[in-house]
């Protein structure tokens, strides 16, 4: 199943019912009355996040829902029958936002959250309503009121505590193997992982996290270059940043130049994402001679300038990568401790996620929109075929799994 993280559709509330215009006629009741009932209330149209939905992929080519219109009245003040329903299941994660304003309607970050997107219209009144001491045969009666029509996008996120970024073959996927039960596909050649994937990390009984592994981002990312703009935006609702650097290259690049590389691509693709903690990491200390690799990481760190915490792992052999397993527990169980006990950092720590949020959603929307100009001229230059697809990078191999 392809992994989609986007998606734009339209949602129609239902109609309410009509009210109608009745008189109650029975032998032996010679003024009985007007009895029109009243229309039924159209059908809403909600957004719910469910855990066992995954991807937008559903949205892909179905792009309208509509809910039920409602029965109008009947006599005998009889009321119609409201609409039915229409719920729409999304992956935990998804925020919800009008195309038309540009505000978020809602964000689902909860299983079984729902939230409204489409309200269904009033039911029409009967003519039961019109009565008075003037008027005893009231032949008023209501239409029902048209239901919601609006077109919003759904932008999934996946939920993850720590993220990791690096240089493609960096070693990600190895490394997320070797701390959860994630298999993300392992091989020698860049590209590797082509959607994000997810593994709930165990550092004892009762504590854990989850860690995400997106695909790798080359220099050029947060223009489109590779695949980094598609996935970038995934890292908006991580807490951490794991930055996953190759010691020795197999293609014989500078670490510390691919590192750079990466910083200076977070901070074009958000200045506020690249605020977010960040642990180095430095892998694949198994191709390094034993003795001379303190020598060469220090010699990488001291390029870097780097201050902030770093971990020498190699991942293919698990060699110290519950060090780093412990740490980030450590890490987020304090933020989140501090979060609980101090209102003003959680208030700064909320505003901080929002404008991160409203970074990466802007970021996102324009580089899609340079995407599909360059396809607009490639086309009119002869470059593309009609028959080639004009997609928005949606595509993928397979869904967001978490598992442990």
């Amino acid at each position: 199943m392809r992994f989609v993280d986007e998606a734009v559709i339209t949602v129609e509330a239902g109609d309410g019912g009509n009210g109608v215009a009745s008189f109650r006629r029975e032998k032996f009741v010679p003024f009985g009355g007007p009895d029109g009932g009243d229309g039924g209330r159209g059908g809403n149209v909600y957004v719910q996040a469910d855990n066992d939905t995954s991807t937008l992929v559903d949205y892909r080519y179905t792009r309208r829902f509509r809910a039920e219109r409602a029965k109008n009245g009947r006599g005998a003040n009889c009321s119609g029958r409201g609409g039915e329903d229409t719920v729409l299941l999304v992956p935990v994660g998804t925020t919800i936002v009008d195309t038309e304003s540009g505000d978020i309607i809602g964000d689902l970050i909860q299983d079984g959250q729902r939230v409204l997107v489409a309200a269904g219209g009033e039911g029409g009144l009967g003519n039961t309503h019109f009565k008075s001491s003037t008027n005893r045969s009231p032949r008023k009666c209501t239409h029902g009121a048209k239901g919601e029509y609006r077109e919003i996008r759904l932008e999934l996120k996946v939920l993850a505590d720590v993220g990791l970024l690096g240089m493609p073959n960096a070693g990600k996927s190895t490394f997320i193997r070797a701390v959860s039960a994630a298999k993300p596909k392992v091989a020698d050649y860049p590209f590797t992982t082509m959607v994000p994937n997810l593994g709930v990390v165990d550092a004892d009984s009762h504590r854990s996290f989850v860690m995400a592994d997106i695909p790798g981002l080359i220099e050029g990312a947060s223009d489109g270059a590779g695949l980094g703009i598609r996935f970038l935006k995934h890292l908006a609702r991580t807490r951490i940043l794991l930055h996953i650097v190759d010691v020795q290259p197999i293609d014989g690049s500078d670490p510390a130049y691919n590192a750079k590389a990466i910083t200076e691509e977070l901070k074009k693709f958000s200045p506020t994402l690249s605020k977010l903690p960040v642990v180095l990491v430095l892998n694949k200390l198994d191709q390094i001679e034993e003795d001379s690799r303190e020598e060469w990481c220090q010699h990488i760190l001291n390029e870097l300038q780097w201050e902030g915490p770093v971990f020498r792992t190699s991942g293919l052999m698990s060699e110290g990568t519950k060090e780093v397993v412990y740490y980030l527990m450590d890490q987020l169980e304090e933020q989140r401790e501090r979060e609980l006990e101090d209102p003003e950092y959680a208030a700064e720590m909320k505003a901080f996620r929002d404008q991160l949020e409203a970074e990466t959603r802007e970021q996102t929307i324009a580089a899609k929109e340079a995407y599909r100009e360059m396809r607009r001229k490639q086309r009119l230059e002869g470059m593309l075929g009609d028959d080639d697809e004009d997609d928005d990078g949606d595509d993928g191999e397979a869904e967001v799994y978490y598992v442990r």
